[in-house]
């Protein structure tokens, strides 16, 4: 694994010593400094994924949360694999049956690349939003214009049993963060591009969709907040995607939001919730939500 080292006083890319990191002898600037301008930053990361790959841009990129982690062998050839310590501003995966990789996966034979990182960075791993949304920017920066953000989630809804696969056609923000910083106001109205939940449709038209409700976590909901989720209009309740849908936005990135119901929500579910549920539930759905994913994600490909 490389050497990732603290350096003092001064470097000559400019940025200040005690915030300046190196990977593989490559300075970067840290995202957790406030003088960082994060899309700087995911300029670093993408550079090294150009260098790692061999290739200047890839097309699509995919956040494989709980119960997707098969789909990056279904797309296509795996061509290259990093280790998440090899690039700037990623991590280790925090979350048991999360992949700490990203690959490089040739989408079928259409001559495309897909971007494929096998974990994210969670809001309650407590690294600030930057980091959360950092796999986002630095996909745009590779040069992708779509991406796909999948996660296992609660359900709210009794006819959505554990291992359905739901569109997210919105989301209900509930971490009192934002990752865009400034006087930036993105429209968020269609946050989840409707035309690639209609392409999703032509690949499987039982789809269901519904509003994604993240919490902050890492605890499970209260039945009592489940309750209030769904009275705002939530249908599933999670710790991941909107934040990420967020700065998707702002990249100017067509969004796709998977969420596979890995257990129902706390309060409709009649047993404790448990991680281990979740793992069990993502494994039983792999093949089915895995084969789904790689088919939209050809089809996203062929439209050009």
């Amino acid at each position: 694994m490389p050497r990732i080292r603290l350096t003092p006083k001064t470097h000559p890319t400019g940025f200040p010593m005690d915030t300046v990191r190196t990977v593989s002898d490559a300075a970067y600037p840290s995202l957790s400094d406030p003088t960082t301008d994060p899309f700087e930053a995911a300029e670093a990361a993408a550079e090294v994924i150009r260098e790692r790959t061999g290739v200047q841009s890839h097309d699509v990129a995919l956040v494989l949360g709980s119960g997707w982690g098969q789909t990056g062998d279904l797309i296509g050839e795996t061509l290259a694999t990093i280790d998440n310590t090899d690039v700037p501003g990623f991590g280790r995966a925090a979350v048991v049956g999360h992949s700490g990789t990203m690959r490089s996966v040739a989408i079928g034979d259409t001559g495309k690349r897909a971007l494929v990182y096998g974990t994210r960075t969670h809001f309650y791993e407590g690294k600030g939003v930057r980091a959360v949304v950092h796999g986002v920017r630095t996909a745009a920066a590779a040069g992708c214009t779509t991406i796909v953000l999948t996660n296992g989630c609660g359900g709210l809804r009794e006819e959505w049993p554990p291992g359905t696969p739901v569109l997210i056609r919105d989301h209900i923000n509930l971490t009192a963060h934002s990752p865009i910083e400034g006087a930036n106001f993105v429209d968020l109205t269609d946050v989840y591009t409707p035309a690639l939940r209609d392409l999703a449709r032509t690949i499987d038209d039982t789809l269901d969709e519904g509003v994604y409700v993240q919490f902050r976590g890492p605890h499970y909901e209260t039945p009592a907040e489940v309750q209030m989720a769904k009275v705002i209009g939530g249908d599933l309740v999670g710790m991941s995607t909107s934040l990420e849908a967020i700065a998707a936005r702002q990249s100017g990135l067509d969004v796709l939001g998977i969420s596979l119901v890995t257990n129902p929500a706390a309060g409709i579910s009649k047993t404790p919730l448990s991680h281990q549920e979740v793992i069990e539930a993502g494994q039983a759905a792999a093949d089915r939500c895995g084969r789904l994913l790689a088919a939209v994600v050809s089809a996203i490909a062929a439209r050009g």
